[in-house]
């Protein structure tokens, strides 16, 4: 019958789920072969621990998918604020041996176990928070103006300073530019005037032209080091502009990271043959693993999908009436993206080393449950898309019973 409820399973989008599924089992070979070659007495606790946060995640992902978007409306301060108080805790609980070897302060720490980076979790937060507010705001000014557009910027600005502070503080630099990706394509879609955005990239890129004049003047680095820029954010810059001029000391990781993915070739040497030492290869350099283990092919295999995941994840944003739902949908994507174009980035050289960790595929739990709940969100206006489908047909047909 046409006015047949489709099934619970029926309304689950298998064709985000797949691409996901595939990259966590990328991740978690491209782990075991790093682990295997750098900490083999350690194998067996790393893998459990990447399993049990897959495990967390999906499960968070599935509660997460049930959610209506009003459940979501309604929860959205309540998430903002929990993460601003949880952005506090490593300025209080931190180890100093991670944080002299890391340059940040950005993880909870107690004692000597490592808990989690509770800036990931905001990332999803800032999503929704700004999702709700374009929404909101956009009810409220039916008409559109300069003004009305530099008020819903003041909006993101005070949602996104008290972040930006905390950040600070921590001095997690490669972070705060991914909540800036998330607000870049939320004004994009916002409708604010081009009057505005286009001058704003212009004085942005300004910025970065005087910054790397700066940089590369004489004493330019000394002088930004006195001006408060923290010297492994400089190591990071030199290290990038010439990495093999300090292949020996803070460029060790980049070029050894380039070498390991050009040694991969077309096929790569095989399946756990790893040649070269690159330090943290099983997080922030995974890539390196997949490129020199599985080659170009590896490699682009994994590019694809990524690109399947985020062309399924907008095909789904079309999809959907809900304005708050497009919205945390955009977010989410500029999120990802960021994170594939840096991690990678970074990893062949063509932008520096910020620690930014590859989607789905570098150890860590805080990031991996994270993203699982970004999926969740696209799965929940999924499985919304179809419940509002089915109402409507229903709706059609009880027009047409009263009508006969």
């Amino acid at each position: 019958m046409a006015g047949k409820k489709r099934s619970f399973d029926s309304r689950v989008d298998y064709s985000v789920i797949l691409p996901t599924f595939f990259l966590l089992l990328i991740g978690l070979v491209a782990i075991y072969i790093a682990t295997a070659n750098d900490y083999p007495h350690n194998v067996a606790n790393v893998m459990t621990q990447q399993v049990v946060w897959i495990g967390l995640g999906s499960f968070i992902a599935f509660i997460v998918m049930l959610f209506s978007a009003e459940v979501l409306w309604k929860l959205t301060p309540f998430f903002y604020v929990l993460g601003l108080g949880l952005m506090i805790l490593p300025l209080i609980f931190y180890s100093p041996e991670l944080v002299a070897s890391t340059g940040a302060k950005n993880w909870v720490t107690i004692g000597s176990v490592t808990l989690f980076q509770p800036s990931e979790f905001m990332k999803i937060s800032y999503i929704l928070v700004l999702a709700k507010t374009t929404v909101w705001f956009q009810q409220k000014v039916r008409q559109t103006s300069f003004k009305q557009d530099f008020q819903l910027l003041g909006l993101y600005a005070l949602l996104t300073l008290p972040i930006m502070v905390l950040l600070g503080l921590q001095k997690d630099f490669g972070t705060a530019m991914v909540f800036m990706a998330i607000l870049a394509g939320t004004v994009l879609l916002s409708g604010v005037s081009w009057w505005i955005i286009l001058p704003v990239i212009g004085l942005a890129a300004l910025a970065v032209g005087i910054f790397m004049t700066v940089f590369l003047m004489p004493n330019g680095k000394e002088w930004l080091y006195q001006l408060g820029m923290d010297t492994y954010q400089i190591n990071r810059i030199s290290a990038w502009l010439n990495p093999f001029d300090f292949s020996e000391s803070i460029a060790y990781q980049q070029t050894q990271g380039m070498i390991s993915i050009g040694s991969g070739g077309l096929t790569g040497k095989g399946f756990s043959v790893i040649d070269l030492a690159v330090p943290v290869r099983e997080s922030d350099m995974i890539f390196t693993v997949i490129a020199e283990d599985f080659g170009f092919i590896g490699s682009a295999s994994v590019l694809a999908l990524y690109l399947l995941l985020i062309y399924r994840m907008l095909r789904v944003t079309f999809a959907s009436n809900n304005r708050f739902y497009t919205y945390i949908s955009t977010g989410f994507i500029m999120m990802i993206l960021f994170h594939i174009f840096e991690n990678i980035g970074a990893a062949i050289g063509i932008l520096p080393l910020t620690g930014i960790p590859l989607p789905f595929i570098s150890q860590g739990g805080s990031s991996l449950i994270t993203n699982l709940i970004g999926v969740g969100l696209i799965l929940s206006m999924s499985y919304q898309n179809i419940l509002s489908q089915e109402n409507e047909i229903e709706k059609s047909l009880s027009r047409r019973r009263r009508n006969n």
